[in-house]
C-alpha cells in the first residue's frame, strides 16, 4: 500500500513507494459504545459487538427555526496556492409536501506536486456534492424512497469521487470528509486526515479518525499525542483518495442534539489550534460565520503553515 507525505513550506507532496505496504493493525475503537467505522455491514462499536446500521427516518424539525452554517478557506502564511476545498449546501421546504430540512458539507485536502493537489480536491469535492444530490436529496425532493440506505449512498458518492481522481488527476490525491444532514441526523462518511467535531455545550468530541501512521503509532501506544506532534512522519497518510481503485470508507451515523455545532476542517487548523480553542471560539461567536473567520484568524496567527478549511453548522434549538 504506498502511503502519501504532504510536506510543509510549500514543498510539493509525492507517493512514498518505499513505504511499508501494510500499516500497524489498529488499537480497539474508543470505548463509550460510539460507532468508528463500517462501509455497508453493520457499525462497529469499541466493546467490539456489532449493532444493524441506524435506519434512514426523516424527523421534521418544530418551530421555524433552522439550521446555521458558515465557510472559510486560506492559503495560509506559508503556501503560495490553496490545495483545500469545501462546500456547503442546505435547504429547507415549507410546503404540504413536509420534507425535511437538508443538507451537505464536504471539506478537502489535496496532495500532490504543482497543482495536482489542488485539482485533486476539486474535483472529490464536486463528485462527492454531485453524487449526494442526485442520489439523496433529489428522492427526498420528489418523495420517492431511497435506493439505498444514505449512509451507502454516501460511501459509493466517495467511491466515486475516488475514481474520478485516479482518471484525471493520476499524480495526485485528497483526502475527503463529507456530512450530510438531514433534520438532526447526521450521515459522516471519511478518507484522510480532516475532521469533523460535535460541540455540544463545554465538551468538543471528535467523530473520524484520522488515517495517518501517527494515528496508528498512537492507538499501539507506541508514542504518545505529544510525540505525534514532532514525528518525522507525522504527514503520511495510509489511506487517502487517488491511491488505489478500492478505498475503505469510514462511516457513522449521529444524531445530534439541540443547539449543538458540526465543526469540519482540514489539518491546517486543527495542527495548529487546540480542541478546548476550537470549542470556545465557535460557542463565543455570535454566528458560524464568524466562527469561521476566527478560527481561520488564529490558525494564520499561529504560523499559518497550511492552507486552512473549515466549516461551521449550527442546530437550531
Amino acid at each position: 500500500m504506498s502511503f502519501f507525505r504532504r510536506m510543509f513550506g510549500g514543498q510539493s507532496s509525492s507517493t512514498d513507494r518505499s513505504a511499508p505496504s501494510t500499516p500497524p493493525q489498529p488499537a480497539p475503537a474508543p470505548a463509550n459504545d460510539q460507532p468508528v467505522t463500517t462501509t455497508t455491514g453493520p457499525i462497529v462499536f469499541g466493546d467490539g459487538a456489532t449493532r444493524p446500521l441506524i435506519e434512514d427516518t426523516l424527523y421534521t424539525y418544530t418551530g421555524s427555526e433552522h439550521i446555521t452554517f458558515g465557510q472559510a478557506s486560506d492559503v495560509g502564511m506559508m503556501r503560495s496556492n490553496n490545495q483545500d476545498a469545501a462546500q456547503s449546501f442546505f435547504t429547507t421546504v415549507q410546503s404540504v409536501d413536509q420534507r425535511p430540512d437538508f443538507g451537505f458539507f464536504v471539506v478537502a485536502d489535496g496532495m500532490g506536486g504543482h497543482h495536482d493537489g489542488e485539482k485533486a480536491s476539486a474535483i472529490a469535492a464536486r463528485m462527492v456534492a454531485v453524487q449526494i444530490m442526485n442520489t439523496i436529496y433529489v428522492p427526498i425532493l420528489m418523495g420517492r424512497d431511497n435506493e439505498q440506505p444514505i449512509s451507502e449512498s454516501l460511501s459509493s458518492a466517495v467511491q466515486k469521487a475516488n475514481g474520478d481522481v485516479i482518471a484525471k488527476v493520476p499524480d495526485g490525491g485528497t483526502t475527503v470528509t463529507a456530512v450530510v444532514l438531514v433534520n438532526d441526523l447526521a450521515y459522516v462518511a471519511h478518507v484522510g486526515d480532516s475532521r469533523v467535531y460535535l460541540i455540544n455545550g463545554d465538551t468538543i468530541e471528535r467523530l473520524t479518525r484520522d488515517h495517518s501512521l501517527v494515528q496508528r503509532l498512537i492507538e499501539l501506544d507506541q508514542i504518545t499525542p505529544e510525540e505525534a506532534n514532532d514525528h518525522p512522519q507525522k504527514n503520511v497518510l495510509y489511506r487517502a483518495l487517488g491511491q488505489s481503485d478500492l478505498i475503505d470508507v469510514d462511516i457513522l451515523t449521529r444524531r445530534l442534539p439541540a443547539k449543538a455545532s458540526l465543526l469540519l476542517c482540514s489539518d491546517g487548523l486543527w495542527n495548529l489550534v487546540e480542541d478546548h480553542e476550537l470549542m470556545q471560539t465557535v460557542r463565543s461567536a455570535g454566528t458560524p460565520q464568524e466562527a469561521c473567520q476566527r478560527l481561520v484568524a488564529l490558525a494564520n496567527k499561529r504560523g499559518g503553515n497550511d492552507n486552512i478549511t473549515v466549516i461551521v453548522v449550527r442546530l437550531p434549538g
